[in-house]
């Protein structure tokens, strides 16, 4: 699955799986085929980090 590459389409999409279709960061993560950390660097460049109480980012 191909995922945006703008950070705030990515910001936008990761959400809503976190919301819809998985448990945590890590399981979106493997299930996407994603690098965990380069997907939490990615978006804490635009001011944004994973909260796992919440599963989201904010």
């Amino acid at each position: 699955m191909s995922i945006p590459k703008d950070p705030i389409m990515l910001l936008s999409f990761i959400n809503m799986k976190l919301r819809d279709e998985y448990p945590n960061l890590t399981e979106l993560c493997k299930g996407l085929d994603i690098d965990e950390p380069e997907l939490k660097e990615k978006l804490k460049s635009v001011g944004f980090d994973y909260i796992p109480d919440i599963n989201q980012f904010k």
